[in-house]
């Protein structure tokens, strides 16, 4: 059984160039679009909250009598 993966594997052969792109890419495309979302979000919160302070949130009425 062993022998037999080992000469599919040899069949196999290296991969061309756009195939080995194409396996990065999908190996750690989504991590990288994930680290710029991240990035980007930030930035605009950021953004946004230059200036004005703390962020105030609208106090909750069951909270009131505490």
């Amino acid at each position: 059984m062993t022998t037999q993966i080992h000469l599919v594997a040899l069949h196999l052969g290296a991969l061309h160039p756009v195939e080995r792109a194409l396996t990065l890419a999908l190996a750690f495309g989504p991590f990288v679009v994930l680290g710029v979302v991240v990035w980007w979000r930030s930035r605009h919160e950021q953004d946004e909250h230059d200036g004005h302070g703390p962020v105030e949130r609208p106090e909750d009425p069951a909270q009131r009598d505490r």
